[in-house]
């Protein structure tokens, strides 16, 4: 398998990432929702100083591709008028806040993240690695359980809120009042008990545990899938990626919320219209395939791999699923998966129930051999 960098960071609207189709500007919506005029505003930038298209991230994000150095600011300057901007790059690289998209309105979900937003603004906020991030799910039933996070919140069986340290199967009891404070007290345990660059996982994985987290959790839903939910409409997108019409078409009805399985929410939506780009057939098969970005758009991909996904969705099994990896990262699904395939100098390596770097079982597969394997 090929070497790849490991950057060890996300990027950011203050922070972009450089791609081999420019810069991606990642937004990171407050409390993971963006309101019509945001939505609206988000896609008239990204078609002015990008390339017109967006992609969803697994944390619950937005990011403008094909961002120019020249139109950087321009760009900046219009999310920051729309109150997309954090105050500094050190804000934006800690406020890393997944919310379940199910919450409603007087639920207490909309204080919390409230409070977490300003407890990690302020100056002597914990430095966290920059990918360590924080989930709020906190529905009757969690819902983020397989999605990236390192520090939770979310409810026991009882119903009563409980605060988790990722690795661990308990948690401690917390109130609406004590949540944030205990989960900042967290973040500083983790610090101090040499989290450094690693994730709370590793750190739990070496027997390093917090005191007090013996409350049991209970276990979460599966991933959602596009259809009517109680507070709106969810909708898909092929691999996570839009153009910048469909954003603004969605926009027309109703504000947005963001969720890590790249779907949105479509707040108080009940039935849409066609829209151009937007799956709403949850049999659809580009919704079992995950895919990044590939080559050419990635420095760092070997293959391209969005083509070849839509070359492969019709010879997927029922209720399978595909990870197709540009390169060994993995970025676009760093878990294991049942089926993913790696792109290498000469082909595809074919990996079972593991990650773009684990071993594969067959190397140097050409693309027009790959629906044989699958």
């Amino acid at each position: 398998m090929s070497a790849h960098e490991v950057k060890g960071w996300c990027p950011g609207a203050l922070r972009p990432m450089r791609s081999g189709d420019g810069l991606v500007v990642r937004v990171r919506p407050f409390g993971g929702r963006l309101r019509r005029a945001q939505a609206d505003g988000i896609a008239t930038l990204a078609a002015a100083h990008g390339n017109g298209l967006l992609d969803l991230s697994s944390r619950g994000n937005l990011q403008i591709r094909g961002v120019t150095d020249t139109s950087l600011p321009h760009l900046i300057e219009g999310l920051r008028a729309m109150g997309l901007i954090d105050p500094s790059e050190e804000v934006e690289s800690r406020r890393n806040i997944l919310v379940t998209p199910f919450w409603a309105p007087g639920d207490g979900t909309e204080g919390l993240v409230s409070a977490l937003t300003d407890a990690l603004s302020t100056p002597d906020a914990p430095a966290l690695p920059g990918k360590f991030g924080f989930a709020i799910d906190t529905q009757r039933s969690p819902a983020l359980q397989n999605a990236s996070a390192d520090i939770r919140l979310e409810r026991d069986a009882q119903g009563g809120l409980i605060l988790v340290a990722e690795g661990m199967l308990t948690g401690k009891p917390v109130t609406q009042q004590t949540a944030v404070a205990e989960a900042m007290a967290l973040a500083d345990w983790f610090t101090r008990a040499g989290g450094g660059a690693r994730r709370m996982s590793a750190l739990i994985a070496t027997g390093t545990v917090p005191k007090g987290h013996d409350t049991p959790r209970q276990a979460g839903n599966a991933a959602p899938v596009p259809g009517p939910v109680p507070a709106g409409v969810l909708v898909g997108f092929a691999f996570g990626q839009m153009r910048v019409e469909t954003l603004a078409g969605l926009a027309k009805h109703g504000s947005l919320r963001l969720t890590p399985w790249r779907l949105l929410l479509v707040e108080n939506a009940r039935d849409l219209p066609d829209i151009d780009g937007v799956l709403i057939d949850p049999a659809d098969p580009l919704l079992r395939i995950t895919a990044c970005t590939g080559a050419p758009r990635c420095e760092q991909a070997l293959q391209e791999t969005r083509a070849l996904g839509r070359a492969l969705a019709p010879h997927l099994g029922a209720g399978a699923t595909l990870h197709i990896s540009g390169c060994t990262k993995g970025c676009a699904h760093p878990r294991p998966a049942p089926l993913t395939l790696t792109g290498q100098a000469r082909g595809f390596a074919l990996i079972h129930n593991g990650t773009a770097a684990d071993t594969p079982i067959r190397t140097g597969l050409a693309p027009d051999e790959l629906k044989d394997h699958i």
